[in-house]
């Protein structure tokens, strides 16, 4: 049997002796790194790196005694920083409404091997989506969201997040806007995607807006939900051509292609350790 392998990632302020005394650590374990990447962010004056180590020969290097020999040098450099096993797939809940093109291709790339999460549960405040959930065997919970009953889906989002121990929460089409309290309780792990006309065409039948105006491109954009509704911090974005002879429904089936393509990728991103956050932006290893 192989070693296990993990990922080490970190953020903290830029300076010299960082890189020198991470590999250190991992090289007194008898850590073998196998990819390293890193970016010093010049206008943040922040560091981050993304390390896969394993340890062929170091027999007891496990997760626990890699973070317990790793936490004096993040201490020293006030580091942000987790360690995980490679691979190990992210307990992931998806929430949507009534659009299932994204759901479908999560769960399809998840059954296929194509992304390392697993999916607890489904949460949809439409319930449209209950027999696609099924068809997947993805335990679905129905939890509609009124003025006067948000606060009870607040608490029954959080409890599920609790019980089930939720690392991820994606917005697969969830047409329903976040409370800052859920904001907050999800910040840095919930990511939501939508279409790249915003802030124009917003609200009701934007590809209908798009075709009106005669739109040359359409694209989508992932990002961590915060609560400044669609302006969190970009993990990803695509774009596709179109031309004046398509109609709306062919506009639409484009943008929910490049739509599921795109959060899949994010999702797979942020899955496997590579999105660090620096401030208002992210550092994407890819």
């Amino acid at each position: 049997m192989s070693a296990p392998a993990y990922v080490l990632s970190l953020t903290c302020p830029d300076g010299p002796g960082i890189v020198h005394a991470v590999t250190g650590v991992l090289a007194d374990l008898g850590g073998n790194i196998s990819d390293s990447q890193q970016f010093g962010d010049p206008d943040t004056g922040r560091f981050s790196m993304r390390v896969q180590v394993h340890f062929p020969q170091a027999a007891g290097v496990d997760a626990a005694a890699l973070r317990e020999a790793f936490a004096p040098v993040a201490a020293s450099f006030a580091m942000d920083w987790q360690v995980d096993v490679l691979g190990r797939r992210l307990r992931t809940l998806v929430m949507v409404s009534r659009a299932g093109h994204c759901l479908n291709d999560l769960l399809f790339r998840q059954r296929s091997g194509l992304l390392p999460i697993e999916v607890p549960a489904i949460v949809g405040n439409h319930a449209d989506l209950a027999p696609l959930a099924d068809f997947y065997g993805a335990p679905f919970h129905h939890v509609p969201v009124a003025p006067d009953t948000r606060e009870a889906a607040d608490d029954r989002l959080l409890g599920l997040v609790a019980d089930l121990d939720v690392e991820l929460v994606v917005l697969a089409r969830y047409m329903q806007i976040l409370s800052p309290r859920l904001c907050e309780a999800l910040a840095g792990r919930a990511i939501n995607i939508h279409h790249s006309f915003l802030p124009s065409f917003k609200g009701a039948r934007p590809y209908a807006q798009a075709h009106e105006r005669g739109v040359k491109i359409i694209g989508a954009t992932a990002h961590y939900v915060t609560a400044d509704l669609d302006e969190g911090p970009i993990i990803e974005q695509d774009v596709q051509r179109v031309t004046h002879a398509m109609d709306v429904a062919q506009l639409q089936a484009i943008g929910q292609d490049v739509e599921a393509q795109v959060l899949a990728r994010a999702v797979r991103w942020h899955a496997e350790h590579r999105v660090l956050l620096d401030g208002h932006r992210t550092v994407v290893f890819a």
